[in-house]
């Protein structure tokens, strides 16, 4: 059975048991009063209608994106006569496995944060220090984790410059990447649909990489997880019947920032990745901004240049629907993607 035919499997299976399992959650979580609360603060003042639509959906996708990836690997092995004895394969096993692990682990802090949210019927969940402290035992543990099964390159590839060996400081520095990154997908979660679609599309191009990678075992993972966002866009787009969460968000960007350190291609991850950036970007951006200039007005009044952020608002106040904003902002995940891949073979 060939490489696509079983990831074309894994992504079917995975989408049915998506969308089929918001039949169940979503009234469960109506029932059990799992409602997002909302501050119109943090975004357009019409967005106040969605108060109260259930959140915490993410558990579609991870659901059925674990269960299929590891269902799909024991096809792959079994039908690929792959033999686990050799050291190459035992390890690109544990490597699919920490990235299933690490994406859970990170959703996990996703759902203290909702739950507490939910709890306190506010939108105050889990302090930064605390989500910074969870998330960065869990990313030591990650990079941990992928030296020990063999991933000891501590090189920066950037296409067409690779850096050389930098031994303890590349992980002082991809520590912070992989907190960036998984913020910046939590980030991009503000319009109905758009963190699945953006996700779906960079789960797509991350496929194509794994094949010309040969990280076979990788793409049951990325290609599952696929298929579990387009079943769970099924509940998502506008209007959204419910909402992925911190507990999914949280979960898209580790499973996103790993997949992207596993391939070690950075320029790659990069450009896969160039939406959720721009949405952290648009943030810091103006909060920097806003705070230089108030500081330096006579008046003490801070600037803006977004009229809102993440900058997926800023496209709304300006009139953009949620539906243009989901396609333009995927089809640019899309395009970079496609320049990551070129990358692969032009350097």
């Amino acid at each position: 059975m060939s490489f696509w035919i079983i990831n074309l499997i894994i992504s079917l299976a995975s989408f049915a048991i998506a969308g089929a399992s918001g039949i169940f959650l979503v009234p469960f979580l109506h029932k059990i009063k799992f409602g997002q609360p909302i501050k119109t603060e943090n975004g357009p003042q019409w967005h106040a209608k969605k108060q109260g639509t259930p959140t915490m959906g993410g558990f579609m996708f991870i659901i059925s994106s674990v269960v299929t990836a590891i269902a799909g690997y024991w096809i792959f092995r079994m039908r690929g006569g792959v033999d686990m004895t050799d050291k190459a394969n035992f390890n690109a096993f544990y490597r699919l496995m920490g990235c299933i692990v690490f994406s859970v682990l990170f959703g996990l802090i996703g759902f203290i944060d909702d739950f507490t949210k939910v709890a306190r019927k506010n939108n105050d969940g889990l302090s930064p220090k605390q989500k910074m402290a969870l998330q960065l035992i869990f990313s030591v543990g990650f990079l941990f984790l992928l030296y020990k099964v063999g991933d000891g390159s501590t090189s920066i590839d950037i296409g067409f410059l690779k850096t050389p060996p930098l031994g303890i400081f590349y992980y002082v520095i991809m520590i912070p990447v992989i907190i960036f990154l998984t913020n910046a997908v939590n980030l991009t979660d503000g319009v109905d649909g758009l963190c699945g679609s953006v996700t779906f599309a960079a789960m797509l191009i991350f496929t194509v990489c794994c094949a010309i990678l040969k990280e076979n075992e990788l793409s049951c993972f990325t290609m599952a997880l696929a298929g579990g966002c387009l079943g769970f866009l099924i509940w998502n787009l506008n209007p959204a019947k419910c909402f992925m969460g911190d507990t999914g968000s949280m979960f898209l960007g580790a499973a996103v920032t790993a997949t992207g350190l596993i391939l070690h291609k950075h320029l790659l991850m990069f450009l896969v990745c160039i939406v959720y950036i721009a949405e952290a970007l648009s943030v810091v951006i103006q909060v920097s901004y806003f705070k230089y200039t108030k500081k330096r007005s006579p008046d003490h009044q801070g600037k803006r240049i977004f009229k809102m952020t993440p900058i997926h608002h800023h496209f709304e106040m300006c009139g953009f629907s949620e539906y243009k904003i989901v396609i333009t902002f995927a089809l640019t995940g899309i395009i970079f993607g496609i320049l990551g891949i070129i990358t692969l073979f032009a350097f």
